[in-house]
């Protein structure tokens, strides 16, 4: 098979990239999906959008290959870059240039462009198959749907003119241009942006919600429309109605909250992890469903649910002195649901009930050195952090009291 740089399905590229460039950082040895030549079209296919950007180790089981950027240093996202290699038919690229050009003074139906076509355009060529009504109806009912075409009805006549758009996109470039940079859904913004280089600089981009773009734009649809949706994750498939879309500013990664139909509770899913989704019909009344995520929401401390009945309580008592107002802003800035209390002149109880005390662990961690106790429902997190204590302390022994200090 011929390489080529055009792709017919974005998911299959989107798994790819996960798997061998993300996730997994596998070899040419490891890919049994199809031959190892299949391999080999799609390296080369993701080096011409992202050679610069592709780094390698030598391991004792072969080399692996995997993303490697700076976003401080990169203006533009360049995953988007995959969205606009989309394979087409020579069909395809004459019926667009045939189409606008005939619309551009008029409106027409189907029958009359794909007439126009036959006398105006393809009799000028000996060797170009004749194209028949039909094509020329779905590409126009097509391009009515992207939005570059409205129809009217005339009698039994459907007739179809270009969409006016008066928008000055000059005007705009700026607004765009953080739009497609900030935005979960900034690829539609790639489309539009003549910008080579932003004028904005940002701190934490996460480039790879990028390859999430469909996933993401079907569950939106599906909230905005009430409908309910498959999840297809790996080999299950999950009936839901998803509900709000979640996104953490600590990582980037993406979640639907949604109601699982198929266990009656309220469920998280990545969408990293979803291979595909399927709209299906109208949901039923989701005022209740909006109370109850709102409800489920408030014992979250992150994205698990536990086992969405048992909450766990945490405590954890910090010496914070008086001059130390920058960590007590701090406390009360990221307590989320939790509670702050001052116990004592320079003692404060941080406390919170939520459904996963694990969650706490890496944040509690950041206080390390003003802790006084921790203690939760979940002895094992009480077990550990208690560990992690004498650990640390420990260390400290070791390199003594003047290094500690310095």
């Amino acid at each position: 098979m011929a390489y080529s740089e055009l792709i017919k399905d974005f998911s299959r590229i989107r798994e790819y990239m996960r798997q061998f460039y993300v996730f997994g950082f596998k070899g040419r040895n490891e890919f049994d999906a199809k031959s190892a030549r299949s391999y080999d079209n799609e390296k080369r296919r993701i080096e011409s959008w992202l050679g610069e950007y592709m780094a390698f180790r030598q391991e004792s089981s072969g080399k692996k290959v995997f993303l490697s950027m700076d976003s401080r240093d990169i203006p533009q996202n360049p995953l988007y870059q995959a969205f606009k290699t989309k394979s087409f038919t020579s069909g395809d690229i004459m019926l667009h240039f045939y189409i606008l050009d005939i619309l551009e003074d008029g409106c027409y139906s189907a029958g009359e462009i794909a007439d126009i076509i036959a006398s105006d355009y393809i009799s000028a060529f000996d060797d170009v198959k004749e194209i028949d009504e039909s094509t020329v109806r779905k590409k126009l009912k097509e391009y009515e749907e992207l939005g570059l075409l409205t129809s009217s009805k005339e009698g039994k006549k459907v007739l179809y003119r270009k969409t006016v758009d008066d928008v000055d996109l000059r005007r705009w470039q700026d607004a765009i241009s953080f739009y497609t940079e900030d935005h979960p859904l900034g690829v539609i913004g790639s489309y539009f942006s003549q910008q080579e280089d932003t004028p904005f600089s940002f701190k934490h981009r996460y480039f790879l919600h990028a390859l999430d773009s469909e996933i993401l734009y079907q569950l939106l649809t599906a909230i905005d429309e009430d409908r309910n949706a498959v999840l297809r994750v790996e080999d299950r498939r999950h009936l839901i109605c998803p509900i709000k879309i979640l996104i953490s500013v600590q990582n980037g990664r993406q979640y639907v909250m949604a109601y699982n139909l198929d266990t009656a509770r309220i469920a998280m899913f990545r969408l990293d992890h979803i291979d595909g989704v399927d709209l299906k019909g109208k949901a039923s009344d989701k005022a209740w469903l909006k109370d109850l995520a709102a409800h489920t929401e408030q014992r979250m401390w992150g994205v698990s649910l536990g086992d969405g009945k048992t909450l766990e309580h945490v405590e954890m008592i910090l010496d914070i002195e008086p001059e130390a107002t920058h960590i007590l802003k701090r406390l009360h800035r990221e307590k989320r649901q939790g509670e702050v209390k001052q116990i004592a002149n320079s003692r404060y109880m941080f406390s919170v009930d939520c459904y996963d005390a694990w969650e706490l662990v890496p944040w509690m961690r950041s206080f390390f050195g003003r802790i006084v106790s921790v203690s939760s429902t979940n002895k094992t997190v009480e077990t550990l952090f208690a560990e992690d204590m004498e650990k640390m302390f420990a260390l400290y022994e070791e390199r003594g009291e003047d290094d500690a200090v310095s």
